[in-house]
C-alpha cells in the first residue's frame, strides 16, 4: 500500500514538472503577413510544406520546370515579415516554427530570406 502510494505521489510531481516545463517554452511567431488564400490548406502546410519544397526542388533542379505554387520565392513573399523583410530572425515566420520543433533550417544558408524586390534595395 505505501508503495503504491508512493508511485501515485511521484506522478504527482512528475505531471506538476512537466505542466511547468511546458510554460517555459516560446511558442513560435506564426504571423501571416499577407493573409489571404495559401496555395494549400493550413494543417497541409504544417505537415508537408518541406516534401513540397523538396518536390518543386526535384522538379526545377532536373527538369527545368520553374513554377510558382510551391516555390520557396513564393513562401518568402507572403511570410516575410513586414517589421525586418526577412523570414528569419527570433519572430520570423520560419526561423520561430523551426526553432520551436527543433528542426535545422538550412535553405537560406544559398536562398534569400527577403523577396526579390526588397533584397534589391525597393520598398516592399
Amino acid at each position: 500500500m505505501k508503495f503504491l502510494a508512493a508511485l501515485l505521489a511521484f506522478a504527482a510531481v512528475l505531471v506538476a514538472g512537466l505542466a511547468l516545463a511546458a510554460g517555459r517554452t516560446a511558442k513560435p511567431a506564426v504571423v501571416i503577413e499577407r493573409p489571404g488564400a495559401c496555395v494549400e490548406a493550413t494543417e497541409v502546410m504544417r505537415r508537408d510544406h518541406m516534401k513540397l519544397l523538396m518536390h518543386q526542388r526535384d522538379r526545377t533542379m532536373r527538369e527545368g520546370i520553374r513554377t510558382k505554387p510551391h516555390s520557396l520565392a513564393g513562401c518568402v513573399e507572403c511570410h516575410a515579415s513586414r517589421k525586418t523583410g526577412s523570414v528569419l530572425g527570433e519572430q520570423g515566420f520560419c526561423q520561430s516554427c523551426h526553432a520551436y520543433a527543433g528542426v535545422t533550417l538550412d535553405c537560406f544558408e544559398c536562398h534569400a530570406a527577403k523577396p526579390r524586390a526588397q533584397a534589391a534595395g525597393a520598398k516592399p
